[in-house]
């Protein structure tokens, strides 16, 4: 990994603006697409600015500014935009923005690279496992997704793993055949398009909804 892209005394304010941002961006407006939005940032020049660690934008101006400023500079004009969002907790989209700041910043990437491999909805899928485990760990989680190492975030593996539970115990409990299992973990075989009794059988083993372990 490159050395950190800019001074630590800057990376937490950094991190809580890219949260508010990406939160902003999602629950304001639902109508930009995440994605479409990025490369919006990196055409206004406010994606480097912010991996460089410049301070008028990590710090000097809240996420919910950052957006209209993104918005503007390529064309996009409005007197009317949501009033910034007040929020008590956090969720999903702001710790989307929180964890990709501290990826950029632990990696010296840039967002133009980053973006290359991984949108919104490849981010919004390590929520799940990666919100309660630690900034590096979810670092550990990207750069499986960079190098093609998919398996490092299999939804069966992560859920297996916090109850301490192997795979012959799993398939034994399921009444999956174990083999099977293991290629599910592995990506050998696609969980999407396994039986319904199946996801089911292994989801109430595992505690979860069906849902939580598809891909």
């Amino acid at each position: 990994m490159s050395n950190c892209a800019y001074s630590e005394s800057y990376l937490y304010d950094a991190m809580r603006n890219m949260g508010e941002l990406v939160e902003y961006l999602v629950e304001a407006t639902p109508e930009i697409d995440p994605d479409e939005f990025f490369k919006m940032m990196i055409i206004s020049g406010y994606a480097e600015r912010f991996e460089k660690g410049d301070p008028m934008v990590v710090s000097g101006m809240s996420g919910t500014e950052l957006h209209e400023r993104v918005m503007e500079v390529c064309g996009v004009r409005r007197n009317d935009w949501p009033a910034p969002l007040v929020r008590y907790d956090t969720g999903e989209s702001y710790w989307c923005g929180y964890i990709l700041a501290y990826y950029q910043w632990k990696t010296g990437l840039s967002f133009a690279n980053i973006f290359g491999f991984l949108n919104y909805e490849k981010l919004c899928r390590l929520y799940k496992t990666g919100h309660t485990a630690s900034e590096d760990k979810v670092v550990l989680m990207i750069e499986g997704i960079r190098n093609g190492k998919t398996d490092a975030i299999t939804r069966i593996q992560e859920y297996r793993k916090r109850l301490g539970m192997s795979q012959r115990a799993l398939s034994e409990a399921s009444g999956v055949n174990l083999r099977t299992l293991q290629q599910y973990e592995i990506h050998d075989k696609d969980i999407n398009k396994a039986s319904v009794e199946r996801v089911v059988a292994l989801s109430k083993v595992l505690g979860c909804r069906p849902e939580d372990i598809m891909e």
